[in-house]
This record gives structure tokens, C-alpha cells and sequence, in this order.
């Protein structure tokens, strides 16, 4: 019998490596742009087609590489970072294994353009599927060129899986701004399709965060340093007004190589208790700086998950770090333990509290109104004592109102005509400015209006993207909006489908866009935030939920335009409201499953009170 074990060919084993380290067009535009950081370079340009799918090209004024460091650059493990073992522990830069270039010259063609300072020509390599085609001496300036065309042309199979090109553009983009984020001391571009949508001067960290997270950060963000023996910790973290409902604006580098920590990520959360709602994301650019021997990032291929030696110092200085800045700048309190010299001279603190001192003390009426015996809230004795001693009937029936809602969650079906029509038989009442109180003659709902107004919107805009699109109110004054280049990319993609939801919206340059129109029954003076709380809302969805982009933009908007707890409705509204939901086609719940009112009977509730 023949053997059945074999070597499989480089070319092959290339390829399987490169599905570890490129999964997507983001992942080779984050390897060539680390290349260019440790090859020195001041400035580093960016060019893309289709999102990378067809052209991406670094150009950089690094080292540039000489003839053959230039042909040896994209074998396997070929590294100018490693010679020992030991080197291996003390990793500073941010490419080291060997893998990139090679992975890379396996699923695309590419062509390097390379010169060195003392070299008086440059060297042209053309690979592609891990063969050398062409090498040839060219004119090039010092620094290296490195072009990738077609990505995953030899695997069809790995292209088919590539999502849309707005898709992958937010995927690059979040790749660019991490590296960007980390060297602001470093002139950074990217052009994407002959449209420049960085250009980012070197400058300050605190420039380059406001260059990509926007403006309105400017004079939004605490500066954190805080130096130690073992390890410093500096950057900025935006104050608690600036927190979203999403995670998007959260940044770790260690060593100058971001990260993905959830551990830290709860480090900060926790500095941040009680200055921002539990749902909510604060924003942190974090740089920890510590002995490379304390920390092996060589555990992950993408290398963004890393460990620590001991995880939880790093976790107590963060922490520490966070909240002593957002004490020294007055956003939350501090004790000062420094105190001023002349207090310490005062008689209160110098002079003996004698025995007639005290008993005059006790004998004022200050102190008495503070004893016990006197507070305006102390209560002796009597039926309230009883009344307090006696809270295990409270627990109980706490128990059955939680059991009860429970058991009345109605079944998911839609109500009849003849169910319809008991409900005109009592005037709606709103509770809590949240709650609608239906009464009927055998049992009442209780409607919670944001919930039942998110699943009339919900159901209304499913038919708009069908064919009946959602009215529309043109501005008598048109707003314009300023975004974020990754929001401008993902606007791009939802305006078709924001265009049947009443929404009109036009580019108006390179980062703004005008908004002509909104729904009709939308807020005047309200357009510019609603929009902003739909592409927030929006990038919430699509880090939690995996859904077809139609789905969450549904969801999204329906969810923006719902009232909100809080809201006054006259009794009009609110019969107008409550008439809407029972017309659904799925009334008892929003699109995310949550309930929008609870049933109560007659029977129930009698039960309830024995």
C-alpha cells in the first residue's frame, strides 16, 4: 500500500497561511501600513480600489530595502526583526513573524517599487501566486512602493465570501485609523478610488484623535498620564457626556499595538460607575507602555489579542489612571489630602475640647436637634412600628406582581375584530408619563408607548421599503451635517434605503452632507441629531446583531422616531396610538421582542388581592 502522507506545495501552504493573516482587503492594508511604520517612515500614503478588492497600494519614504532583501522579503519567516530566541520576548515593533508579504504575494499580484538612500537605482519585483514573474533594477525614490491588485484571485472561493464594498471600506477604515492613531507623530493619507478621504499632518495625539473621531471632541477630552516603575499609561478619555450607546470610539495600544481587551475595557467602565449609564460606552484613546518581556503577543495571528504576565496590575493602574484623572479635572470628587499650612494654626485644630466645652455643647440646642431623640424622622413605637415589622406581606405580593407578569405576556397573535372593538369601552389614561392604562370590561392593558409606537413604525416602514414610501417634508431651511469620515462611508450606504423612509439627504463635499427633507411626521429642528442617533443606533445593531442591513436600518429608525418615555399624550394621542398597534400584523411585541403591553384580567387581579 502506498504512503498517504505528502509535503503540499509552497504555493499551497501559502495560501492556507494567508487565510490566518488575510482574511479581507483590511487585514493587508493593516500589515503593509505596519511595514511602512517600522521601516522609519515620516510619511505613509494609502491608495485603494473598490475597497481594496482591486488595487491597494502603501507608498512610504522609509528605508527602502536593498536588491535582495527586496526578493527575500516575501518568503516565509523571512524577518529583519528576529535572530534569537530571546529577541522573540522583546517584540517593540509592530511586524516580526515573517508571514505578511508571503501571505500576501499567495492570493494577489503585487509589484514592489523599493529604494535605498546609498543605492543610486531601485529594485522591481512582480510575484504572483507566490511565483516571481519579473525583477528588474528601475528609478524609484528612497522608500518603498508595495501594489496588491486582485485580491484573492487564485481563491475564488475566498472572494465570493468579501462583503460589499461599502462593507469592507468601514473595515479598512477602522484598520487606518488604529495605525493612524497610534504614530501622530507620522503624515498619514488614504485615497480611495481618486477620492482623498484622509490627509492627516503629523501633529499631537490629541490633533490626530480630533482629525478622526471629529470635531466634537475638541473640547471634550481629559488627558491621562500617570508613570510607574512597572509600566506608564498615558492618552485621552472623553468625558461622560461624549459616551454612546455604542462601542466604536474605544482605543488600547500596548506598546504602540492596539488591542482587543475586555478585562480593560471593564477596567475603565468601572472608573467611569455612576458618571454614565450602565448601556453606555465611554470614549478612550489608552496607550500602555511596559517591558515587552511582561507581555506576549504572539498568542493571536492577527496579533490584537495579547497576554499579560500579571493581568490584574495592569487592570488596577488603568483603572487608577482613569479615575484620577477625571477627579483632577473635576468631573468627579476627590478627597484633597494636602492641606493648606494655615488651617493647621487655626484654634479648632490647636486648642484641648475641654469637659465644660463639651457639656456646653451638649447642653445647645445644635446638638440636641441632631440627636436621635429629636430628628424630625425618628418614629416611636405606635402602628408604624407594627406596619415595619410586618414587610413580608409587601415581599409577597412582589412576588405575585412578578409572577403575574410572567404569566400575562399575551400569545403572539393578532387581536379580533370583536377584541378590537372591547377596547372603546373605557378612556385611556397615561401613567408615568410611559405607560398607557387601557381598561375593558373583563380585564385592562397596560401599553408602554415607546414599545407600541416602535412596532407601528416598524410595520409602516417595512411597507415603505416594499413600495409605499414614507411622505416626505422638504426644510424650509435645509441643515448640513458634519461626520466622521467612517460615518460618511456608512451614510453612503444606507441613503437608498433612508431615501424610501422619507429621509432626503444629499453629499454636499468631502465629510458634510445637507439634509433637504425628513418624514413627515418628524420634529421640526430635530433633523441634524436624529440623523446623528440613527447611524449611532445603527453601528449598535451591527455590533450586536448579525442582520440584513435593511433589518437594522428598519429597527434603527423605527426605534429614533419612537416617543419616548417621558412624552405627555393627550387622550386623542393616545387612543390614536393604542388603535394603531392592535392594527399590526404582530401587535404583543417590538422587532428586537420586546413586549409592548401586558394583559391584566379581572380574575388575576382579584387573585392578587386574595
Amino acid at each position: 500500500m502506498a504512503d498517504r502522507i505528502v509535503l503540499l506545495p509552497d504555493n499551497i501552504a501559502n495560501q492556507i497561511a494567508a487565510g490566518e493573516v488575510i482574511q479581507r482587503p483590511a487585514s493587508a492594508v493593516k500589515e503593509l501600513l505596519e511595514n511602512a511604520v517600522d521601516a522609519g517612515a515620516t510619511e505613509i500614503k494609502l491608495f485603494l480600489n473598490d475597497a481594496g478588492k482591486a488595487l491597494i497600494q502603501v507608498v512610504d519614504n522609509g528605508a527602502g530595502m536593498s536588491e535582495t532583501d527586496a526578493r527575500m522579503c516575501f518568503e516565509r519567516h523571512a524577518t529583519s526583526k528576529i535572530r534569537n530566541i530571546d529577541d522573540l520576548f522583546h517584540i517593540r515593533t509592530m511586524g516580526f513573524r515573517g508571514e505578511a508579504l508571503a501571505s500576501i504575494a499567495a492570493v494577489a499580484q503585487v509589484e514592489l517599487r523599493t529604494r535605498r538612500e546609498q543605492d543610486e537605482v531601485g529594485t522591481c519585483i512582480e510575484i504572483e501566486n507566490s511565483l516571481v514573474k519579473k525583477q528588474t533594477p528601475v528609478a524609484a525614490p528612497v522608500g518603498t512602493s508595495i501594489c496588491m491588485k486582485n485580491l484573492f484571485f487564485n481563491v475564488p472561493a475566498r472572494r465570493n465570501f468579501l462583503k460589499s464594498n461599502a462593507a469592507e471600506m468601514r473595515h479598512v477604515i477602522d484598520e487606518f485609523i488604529r495605525v493612524a492613531l497610534a504614530f501622530p507623530n507620522i503624515f498619514f493619507s488614504l485615497t480611495s478610488n481618486g477620492q482623498q478621504l484622509f490627509h492627516l499632518e503629523a501633529g499631537s495625539l490629541k490633533q490626530r484623535i480630533v482629525q478622526l473621531l471629529g470635531n466634537n471632541y475638541s473640547a471634550k477630552l481629559v488627558s491621562v498620564k500617570e508613570n510607574t516603575d512597572y509600566l506608564n499609561v498615558h492618552g485621552f478619555i472623553g468625558k461622560p457626556e461624549t459616551a454612546k450607546k455604542t462601542r466604536g470610539d474605544q482605543y488600547f495600544f500596548v506598546n504602540n499595538r492596539f488591542i482587543r481587551s475586555a478585562y480593560l475595557h471593564h477596567a475603565i467602565m468601572q472608573a467611569y460607575q455612576d458618571l454614565i449609564s450602565s448601556d453606555s460606552f465611554p470614549a478612550y484613546v489608552l496607550f500602555i507602555d511596559l517591558d515587552p518581556t511582561q507581555v506576549d503577543v504572539n498568542v493571536h495571528p492577527t496579533k490584537q489579542e495579547i497576554k499579560f504576565e500579571d493581568e490584574k496590575i495592569v487592570y488596577a493602574f488603568v483603572q487608577a489612571a482613569v479615575k484620577h484623572s477625571l477627579a483632577q479635572f473635576s468631573i468627579t470628587p476627590t478627597l484633597d489630602f494636602e492641606l493648606d499650612a494655615s488651617i493647621q494654626g487655626l484654634d479648632a485644630v490647636q486648642k484641648p475640647f475641654t469637659e465644660r466645652e463639651q457639656s456646653a455643647t451638649r447642653s445647645s440646642t445644635i446638638f440636641q436637634t441632631f440627636t436621635e431623640a429629636n430628628q424630625a424622622h425618628r418614629i416611636v413605637g405606635g402602628e408604624w412600628a407594627t406596619v415595619k415589622n410586618e414587610s413580608s406581606g409587601f415581599v409577597s405580593l412582589t412576588k405575585q406582581l412578578m409572577q403575574l407578569e410572567e404569566t400575562a405576556m399575551p400569545e403572539p397573535t393578532q387581536l379580533t375584530t370583536h377584541q378590537q372593538a372591547t377596547l372603546t369601552t373605557g378612556s385611556p389614561t397615561q401613567v408615568f408619563n410611559t405607560f398607557i392604562l387601557l381598561p375593558t370590561a373583563e380585564k385592562f392593558y397596560l401599553v408602554h408607548q415607546q414599545a407600541a409606537h416602535e412596532r407601528i413604525l416598524y410595520e409602516r416602514f417595512e411597507a415603505a421599503t416594499l413600495g409605499r414610501a414614507v411622505a416626505t417634508q422638504n426644510s424650509l431651511f435645509p441643515v448640513s451635517v458634519e461626520l466622521a469620515p467612517q460615518d460618511v462611508v456608512l451614510l453612503a450606504e444606507l441613503l437608498p434605503d433612508l431615501q424610501k423612509l422619507g429621509y432626503t439627504i444629499e453629499p454636499f463635499g468631502r465629510s458634510s452632507f445637507v439634509i433637504q427633507g425628513t418624514p413627515a411626521d418628524l420634529l421640526a429642528g430635530n433633523e441634524k441629531a436624529a440623523l446623528e442617533s440613527i447611524l449611532e443606533h445603527y453601528k449598535h445593531f451591527s455590533s450586536e446583531l448579525k442582520l440584513p442591513r435593511r433589518e437594522m436600518l428598519l429597527r434603527t429608525v423605527a426605534w429614533q422616531q419612537a416617543i419616548k418615555p417621558g412624552t405627555v399624550l393627550t387622550e386623542k394621542e393616545m387612543n390614536q396610538l393604542t388603535e394603531d398597534l392592535f392594527a399590526c400584523r404582530q401587535p404583543n411585541a417590538t422587532p428586537s421582542g420586546r413586549p409592548t403591553y401586558v394583559e391584566f384580567s379581572k380574575n388575576q387581579l382579584e387573585r392578587m388581592f386574595l
